[in-house]
């Protein structure tokens, strides 16, 4: 019991000092603005470049033409697999709300590209994408990036592909 408390308080600390995050000042000359200015001046240009280059049909990413032509139950079932591990903490089959929206209805609102695209690498998107602003307005929290492959995306489409009805 003690080495349980001692591995507690050890883990707390370590997590406590790592979130503080890097606390370099010798880089920025106190009182400069000029470095920060730079930095944001071009911070708000790659946005507006990405902004730019935004379809709210496909996202952002590499995912283009994806075929949904015919239902694959086989991949609907391991897509549902990788879900239970790196979704279902956030996110319901349903239309309920957990921490992330539910995804019932998801696949009709979205299309696959889209889809594809955000769960493979939801940052960029959510920063530019004016619906997944208010989303993340509702649920305060960022979806983070679950470091999918580009077949457990697929699967987890299929997935949700077959939560709307798909056969």
């Amino acid at each position: 019991m003690k080495t349980l408390k001692t591995v507690a308080v050890a883990a707390l600390t370590f997590a406590l000092f790592s979130c503080g995050g890097d606390k370099k000042t010798d880089s920025i000359p106190t009182g400069s603005t000029e470095t920060t200015a730079a930095t944001t001046d071009e911070s708000t240009a790659e946005m507006e470049a990405t902004a730019a280059k935004y379809d709210p049909n496909r996202g952002l990413g590499k995912h283009e033409n994806i075929d949904v032509s015919t239902f694959d139950p086989a991949m609907a079932a391991a897509g549902k697999k990788v879900a239970e591990v790196k979704c279902t903490s956030c996110h319901k089959p349903t239309e309920e709300k957990l921490v992330g929206p539910g995804w019932k209805g998801v696949t009709k609102r979205q299309t696959p590209e889209w889809i594809m695209n955000f769960i493979t690498n939801p940052d960029p998107m959510i920063d530019v994408d004016p619906e997944l602003q208010k989303q993340l307005e509702l649920c305060l929290v960022r979806m983070p990036n679950q470091g999918l492959a580009d077949n457990e995306a697929r699967e987890i489409l299929e997935y949700m592909r077959q939560i709307d009805g798909a056969k």
